[in-house]
């Protein structure tokens, strides 16, 4: 299928939604759809957030006719254990997950999730791509029906990350250089391709612009209903590997792509805080060890920048689908980031830990009857309480599971006094791969060895004697606490709650905004007064009911 040929094809699609409107699409207020819209590794790297290079139009444009949220925090800045807490609305310490290798029904068979909520209160609902993480979709019981499965016969799913035939070969090889030089620990996720790609191709020969058509073709049927539909689109970009068509590439001219100039870790942080960026260095064409260069650096924020902005276009191609359907009128969006995602800020590139450039996610949503457009709020938010609010929004009861905050009021006064704190968490970054899982054998055979041994020292050496392997390895907990002025990173051995913590982080963000300076021990009864805050935990820093 050539370009004009794609473009004709999602004129179709769009133009066919024109053709929903019905009496049963056009449903009374208090049954609105929810369209429902996860981007993966997602930081507030965005226009509408004061990016001044960004291009995202699309998301801008959501923006200006909903609410922003300035301040969002995820739970744990990792995939399986944030969409968990999201979609159940309970925090990592109920639903017991704080790494990708194990299923959140595997812990919690009986948990209630938010789309099998609303099928119980008669809702239609769906998902295409990543919501839940891989392998959790939790068919059959979070969802009542299956999406589109098939686009025709002229535009095939793409099967795999990359599109250049040269790329293809390059992972294929390192795939087999790896099992063969390491055996089983290559399935650690050490076995694969270049970190970036740009081809020109059209938008769908990638799996996210595929996929949209599919949310696209699933919204159609989903119409001709007669329920509420509640429709998921997952984007797995910005996550790596960074692939998208050229002319998003082309968007940026890569010698006004700022560099930080200052990409070093906190003064007097903890050396436990920060990994070594092990997920981006698993990429066939990024160093194993030491810094990255500026040129690379540059590069990898400009693949980044080109995978949010054809995430953005896709996005941009759904709300119009919605538009022309005049299904807009009946139907609240909500846009979420998982996590947030360093670019080599504090010297770390990747998600996985428990500072603002990681928790912070960005968080848009519009309502068909929202009184207040285009404004932002500054209130403290978490993702645990989207469960409650799309309760709210639908007008259906709100379960008693629930750990989150409706923050239904903010819809129409942004500025209200709010939560008192945001929560997240995270086990120690340095010593865990990737997904958060404790670090195997295997990885230590690998060439990750010499990282980990380098990264290893440097907390004996931070430690001293307060050094012992298996707490810090398995047990070693990072509790955060987002406050309007402070953020709190206490370091707890999860078996001993009670005792003294191992280590402390402080950072003031009225005046260190991008967390360089722990002043943990300039401020002692500061740190005392947070720790008890932190410790009364987040029902003690949940907004005043409305009476």
């Amino acid at each position: 299928m050539n370009h004009s040929q794609y473009l004709s094809f999602v004129f179709f699609f769009l133009t066919a939604a024109t053709r929903l409107v019905s009496v049963d699409c056009i449903r009374a207020a208090e049954q609105p759809n929810i369209l429902f819209i996860a981007v993966d590794d997602l930081r507030p790297e965005l226009g509408c957030y004061g990016s001044p290079i960004a291009q995202t139009p699309h998301l801008n444009e959501l923006a200006d006719r909903g609410l922003l949220f300035n301040r969002a925090y995820c739970q744990q800045a990792i995939c399986r254990p944030s969409r968990a807490s999201l979609m159940t609305g309970v925090r990592p310490e109920t639903t017991g997950l704080f790494h990708n290798h194990v299923a959140l029904r595997e812990l919690q068979p009986d948990i209630l999730t938010l789309p099998e909520h609303l099928i119980a209160n008669g809702y239609d609902a769906a998902y295409v791509g990543k919501i839940f993480h891989n392998g959790d979709t939790d068919d059959g019981r979070s969802w009542s029906r299956d999406a589109a499965k098939q686009l025709g016969p002229n535009i095939k799913k793409p099967n795999g990350p990359y599109r250049l035939p040269e790329n293809i070969q390059l992972r294929k090889k390192n795939f087999e250089q790896m099992f063969a030089r390491y055996g089983d620990a290559a399935r650690r996720g050490l076995a694969s391709g270049p970190a970036f790609e740009k081809a020109d191709v059209p938008d769908h020969a990638y799996i996210d612009g595929y996929n949209t058509l599919l949310a696209i073709k699933t919204m159609r049927e989903m119409a001709e209903n007669n329920k509420p539909f509640f429709l998921a689109m997952g984007y797995v970009l910005p996550h790596l590997n960074w692939c998208a068509p050229v002319k998003y590439w082309d968007l940026y001219d890569p010698s006004k792509i700022p560099i930080l100039a200052d990409a070093t870790p906190p003064t007097h942080g903890a050396a436990m805080g920060l990994h070594a960026s092990f997920e981006l260095r698993t990429r066939s064409n990024i160093p194993k060890y030491g810094p990255l260069d500026q040129q690379l650096a540059r590069t990898l924020k400009h693949a980044y920048l080109a995978s949010t902005s054809y995430v953005d276009a896709q996005i941009g191609l759904l709300l119009e689908a919605l538009d022309n359907s005049g299904l807009r009128n009946n139907t609240i969006i909500v846009v979420w980031g998982d996590h947030g995602w360093h670019l080599g800020d504090m010297g770390v590139w990747g998600k996985a830990t428990n500072y603002e450039i990681a928790t912070r996610v960005p968080l848009i949503l519009s309502t068909p009857d929202m009184k207040i457009r285009g404004k932002k709020s500054n209130a403290l938010v978490e993702l645990v309480d989207l469960f409650p609010t799309l309760c709210d929004l639908a007008n259906v009861s709100k379960p008693k599971h629930l750990e989150g905050q409706s923050f239904l009021p903010l819809l129409n006064d942004p500025n209200k006094q709010w939560k008192k704190a945001a929560f997240s968490q995270y086990p120690n970054p340095a010593l865990r791969e990737w997904a958060a899982n404790p670090l195997s054998h295997g990885m230590r055979e690998t060439w990750f060895g010499p990282l980990i041994k380098e990264v290893e020292q440097r907390i004996i050496n931070q430690q001293g004697a307060r050094w012992e392997r298996e707490l810090f390895e398995e047990h070693l907990m990072g509790y955060s606490m987002r406050t309007d002025h402070y953020r709190l990173v206490v370091w707890q051995d999860r078996r001993h709650p009670d005792d003294l913590p191992v280590f402390i982080e402080l950072f003031d963000h009225q005046t260190d905004p991008y967390e360089k300076h722990n002043i943990a021990y300039q401020h002692p009864a500061l740190v005392q007064q947070l720790t008890r805050q932190l410790r009364a935990g987040w029902k003690k820093a949940m907004a005043p009911a409305e009476g």
